[in-house]
């Protein structure tokens, strides 16, 4: 996707959570150093939750793994819950949305899991359960940011409908 009439350094798509119109790649990486920083502890925070989550609803071998497709999906919808705040609702600091979206909710979800919890229900002869798990997983996945992100604009409309009266 790079196109040859961009600068150099905007030749590749960027995370929108960085500024691409920085004056120069130093003062880029300067500011990347917090966003790292803020990513890094909220990956601390949602990962020990997603560790929570399973020792408090542990799934048998073999069995369907309920937790991490809940954790997954709830993760998801959230995702779709805050990217309509911090986009359309609210002037928030540049680093809240590095530290939620990408850290907290992207150390709470795991694709890690999800792929390693298919492969063993398939190695075990659990061949459906493995299918029910990638396909739910996805069309989940996608269904939970659709109803977090639509739910929180209508929300956002009723508000302001109401506010308006």
């Amino acid at each position: 996707m790079a196109s040859d009439s961009l600068p150099h350094h905007k030749k590749e798509p960027m995370n929108c959570d960085f500024d691409a119109l920085a004056a120069n790649e130093h003062r880029w990486r300067a500011r990347g150093a917090d966003v790292i920083a803020v990513v890094a502890a909220g990956g601390v925070i949602g990962a020990e939750a997603r560790y929570l989550a399973s020792r408090l609803w542990s799934d048998p071998a073999g069995r369907f793994p309920y937790t991490t497709f809940g954790v997954n999906l709830t993760g998801c919808f959230l995702i779709g819950v805050l990217l309509v705040v911090v986009s359309d609702m609210r002037t928030v600091n540049r680093l809240v949305r590095p530290f939620l979206a990408t850290g907290v909710l992207g150390g709470f979800t795991t694709f890690s899991t999800y792929a390693v919890d298919s492969q063993r229900l398939i190695a075990t002869g659990h061949p459906g359960p493995a299918l029910v798990n990638i396909l739910g997983t996805m069309a989940g996945a996608l269904a939970a940011v659709s109803t977090g992100a639509l739910t929180t604009r209508r929300i956002v409309a009723l508000r302001s409908a109401r506010r308006a009266r």
